[in-house]
């Protein structure tokens, strides 16, 4: 999650007219900060120790954490090597959380990651942004690296053969969430998934708006309500 407290940017120079709508979006994140993690709460009081719970995008592990401390066994996902490195660190003792050092996307390889472009001044708040899809904004495509890339339908597949389902899914991996819901949704994934939250990205990635409009209408039209949210923050 983000600090939704956060301005999205300096008020100097700006019209009466912006700030007033820097104000409302300010307002709307904070809101969704707050029913996020509300969410999250209301995931956690049904999680049991048995079930899966699968972080895509974990980064330095905040979401994992809350996740792990109900003693579902957890699987996070987190492609870049530094906080990577910090999820290592951080759950070394907790034998329920599986880290894996990889994207998730709809194939399976590898895929060059990108970094922001204030990664090497900031790199902790900076690896957040990190993505594997092109055209994102404030990205220095040059300050990338390879790493492996897991199909997660696949993923999916795997884990409802031997489990039978997966309890929830949160998924905040910076514009390549797309293709994996529309490919859940296809193959008929959902079904197989309890509950899932992602981070949609359509202010990043422009011309993908018409295809994530139509991803949210998809939901709503044949999917119960709660069940996949596309606001998480």
């Amino acid at each position: 999650m983000i600090d939704a407290s956060q301005p999205e940017g300096g008020s100097r120079g700006k019209s009466a007219e912006e700030k007033a709508q820097a104000l409302i979006r300010r307002a709307k994140r904070n809101q969704r900060k707050a029913w996020a993690e509300g969410y999250l709460k209301g995931i956690c009081t049904m999680l049991r120790p048995g079930d899966l719970a699968v972080d895509c995008g974990a980064n330095m592990g905040v979401v994992t954490a809350v996740l792990a401390a109900t003693g579902a066994d957890v699987i996070a996902f987190e492609p870049d090597p530094f906080a990577f490195g910090h999820l290592t660190t951080t759950f070394a003792d907790r034998p329920n959380v599986t880290l894996i050092n990889a994207a998730v996307g709809v194939g399976a390889g590898s895929v060059r990651l990108m970094r922001a472009n204030n990664f090497a001044d900031n790199p902790q708040g900076a690896s957040v942004k990190s993505t594997i899809l092109d055209g994102g904004r404030r990205i220095d495509a040059d300050n990338s690296v390879e790493v492996p890339l897991v199909d997660f339908p696949g993923f999916v597949r795997e884990q409802v053969a031997r489990r039978g389902e997966i309890a929830f899914v949160k998924m905040d991996i910076e514009g390549a969430e797309l293709d994996i819901l529309e490919a859940l949704d296809r193959e008929g994934l959902f079904t197989n998934i309890r509950g899932l939250v992602a981070e949609t990205h359509e202010r990043k990635f422009k011309d993908l708006r018409d295809r994530y409009r139509i991803l949210r209408e998809t939901i709503v039209a044949n999917h119960p309500s709660g069940k996949i949210n596309l606001d998480w923050i």
